[in-house]
């Protein structure tokens, strides 16, 4: 048998459902190959058996993988328009209890940032956020709420003093923002998705998909949206096909189902 990376891609599937298929296989695989090497194993197969055995390579793996690079109010003129159009929009279309969906939300920085952003508009108990990501260690991380200075410099200084407490080196998110988002864990390229949302907000995951698999995950965005509902997305990506897989272009990282 070769144990080469259709063999790891298979294996990788079988123990975790993460289909590296729908990855850009050169990016993925150099990462992969990176990890394997700093624990000097030699073999797909050796790291395979390695990963079945070994319950700390096994959550080391999966964080490895699924990219996690986060940071509250990322592109800030982003969220300015988020604040002055998209919202009050949203409010003019849904009314105040809006249903919102943060995919992919890694460490918490983006749906802690969406409670913030909508508390300018809606009374904070009124808030409610799903928050999902297919690594369970990011999701514990994001329910303890404890930040680098880095990933708050662009929080709103009203925000930083209101619900930032310093905990040593780190910053320590306010309950009752933490109280406002529900995690739970999903698998986008797997998993079903849910329904009737009115804003979904997933940026900068899609960029390290295949596009076949970029073009059915925004599919399966649209099918989850309300007609009316907006589609947030990185600075890095744009939806070239929107009108093919049900958006259409708002602005340059806003897309409105029809």
């Amino acid at each position: 048998m070769t144990y080469d990376y259709e063999y790891l891609k298979k294996e990788v599937f079988a123990l975790t459902s993460v289909d590296l298929n729908a990855y850009k296989e050169k990016q993925m695989k150099r990462r992969i190959d990176t990890l394997i090497n700093k624990h000097k194993i030699v073999g797909y197969d050796k790291y395979v058996q390695a990963l079945k055995t070994d319950r700390a390579k096994f959550e080391e793996f999966i964080n490895y993988i699924t990219i996690n690079v986060s940071e509250f109010y990322r592109n800030p003129d982003q969220w300015k328009l988020m604040d002055e159009k998209i919202i009050p929009e949203l409010i003019g279309k849904f009314g105040k209890n809006l249903k919102i969906w943060s995919a992919a939300c890694s460490t918490g920085d983006e749906p802690y940032s969406l409670v913030m952003a909508l508390s300018r508009h809606i009374p904070l108990n009124q808030i409610k956020i799903m928050a999902t990501d297919l690594d369970k260690q990011v999701i514990a991380k994001a329910k303890l709420g404890l930040y680098g200075e880095k990933s708050i410099a662009a929080v709103p200084e009203d925000f930083k003093k209101k619900y930032f407490t310093k905990v040593g080196p780190s910053y320590k998110i306010a309950d009752e923002i933490k109280a406002r988002v529900e995690f739970k864990e999903h698998n986008l390229l797997k998993d079903a998705y849910p329904t009737d949302y009115h804003m979904i907000v997933c940026r900068n995951v899609l960029i390290y998909f295949t596009e076949e698999a970029k073009d059915e995950v925004f599919r399966k965005f649209s099918k989850a949206l309300s007609k009316g509902g907006i589609m947030f997305i990185g600075s890095t990506e744009q939806i070239i096909n929107c009108k093919d897989v049900g958006f259409e272009r708002k602005s340059s990282f806003y897309y409105e189902k029809p």
